[in-house]
């Protein structure tokens, strides 16, 4: 996948644990696990939103994007 998750870099960065943030952002240990794996499908932007309000950080410094040669084919395709 293309979508690359670092909230466990930022969260380290910030000593926080996942259960700290998870309480603080009102969402379950198990859903924030599973968007710091990367295994999450998508995320709500008033949580991302409230994430990045309690860790003081941009969006970017959770999330980045990195080009793979699946998704560089199937663009060229439609083109």
């Amino acid at each position: 996948m293309p979508i690359i998750v670092n909230l466990d870099v930022v969260l380290a960065q910030r000593k926080m644990r996942l259960n700290t943030l998870a309480e603080l952002v009102d969402i379950t240990p198990q859903n924030l696990s599973v968007l710091k794996t990367g295994k999450a499908k998508a995320i709500r932007f008033d949580t991302l939103e409230k994430i990045c309000a309690v860790l003081e950080c941009q969006p970017g410094d959770i999330l980045a994007f990195t080009s793979d040669d699946k998704s560089v084919s199937n663009t060229e395709t439609l083109a």
